[in-house]
């Protein structure tokens, strides 16, 4: 048997249009999982969904557009994929925001509230959509894309930071919630990734040489280096973790 191997397994995966969310659903595919493309528009969505289907067979993406900020709108996300695979067995929450840049004196209550929303309550509303049907089954994996500013302060990322220190905190808590019923609950915590969604980090050349000289690696990651760690927790590789940070930063912490 193939530990990696997610075949019969239906994957929602927030974010998935770009980025690390696109890498861990054409991953998850690529072992066989039936995968959900989602993100705020439908059109980038579409075209993944596409790409995935022309090359894994017709069937095992679909597209559900979704904004993370809204409860009615997750939900939706998961009815969808309910009546399109009848199940959901992985769920990877991995959409966040972070809608400002500088010390926390200067943040404003609306930037503050919209951090810790989209980063903290919606991966708790979505968690709870598909997290009975899990227990019932006694069989599910949850993994939550923290990042290793939950680990550490920061004086210009600091509200993001403070959002993913939390998301470790959730998923320890469920962690000891759902164990009993055999659904794990994990953290990836990546280091600087190449995204859009982190461009403002790495795309000036002396920001990102600051960023990466101190890092065993001496670079930043690429979107699909992590979309192995999701396999992992999401496989039966992974059966024997719960609660945990998986740190993938190129050696940045240490």
């Amino acid at each position: 048997m193939n530990l990696f191997d997610l075949s019969g397994k239906v994957a929602i995966i927030t974010g998935s249009s770009r980025g690390i969310g696109k890498a861990i659903a054409e991953r998850m595919a690529e072992h066989g999982a039936k995968v959900v493309i989602s993100s705020r528009k439908a059109g980038p969505c579409e075209e993944v969904a596409a790409a995935i289907n022309a090359r894994h067979g017709a069937g095992t993406a679909i597209a559900v557009a979704a904004n993370i900020a809204s409860k009615e709108e997750l939900q939706n996300l998961v009815d969808k994929t309910r009546a399109a695979f009848g199940q959901v067995d992985i769920c990877v929450c991995n959409a966040a925001s972070n809608p400002y840049y500088g010390p926390m004196e200067g943040i404003a209550d609306d930037q503050f509230r919209k951090i810790l929303d989209n980063n903290i309550i919606s991966n708790h509303w979505l968690i709870g959509m598909v997290a009975p049907e899990m227990r019932a089954r006694k069989d599910g994996a949850i993994i939550i894309v923290s990042s290793i500013g939950g680990l550490r302060g920061n004086t210009i990322i600091g509200a993001y930071n403070i959002s993913k220190a939390a998301d470790f905190q959730l998923a320890r808590n469920l962690a000891h919630e759902f164990g009993p019923d055999n659904v794990r609950v994990n953290c990836i915590a990546p280091g600087l990734i190449r995204t859009d969604f982190a461009r403002a980090l790495w795309e000036n050349p002396e920001t990102l040489k600051r960023s990466t000289q101190g890092v065993p690696l001496r670079r930043i990651g690429e979107p699909d280096e992590l979309a192995g760690a999701a396999v992992y927790l999401a496989s039966k590789a992974g059966s024997f973790m719960t609660g945990q940070a998986l740190v993938v930063d190129g050696g940045a912490t240490i």
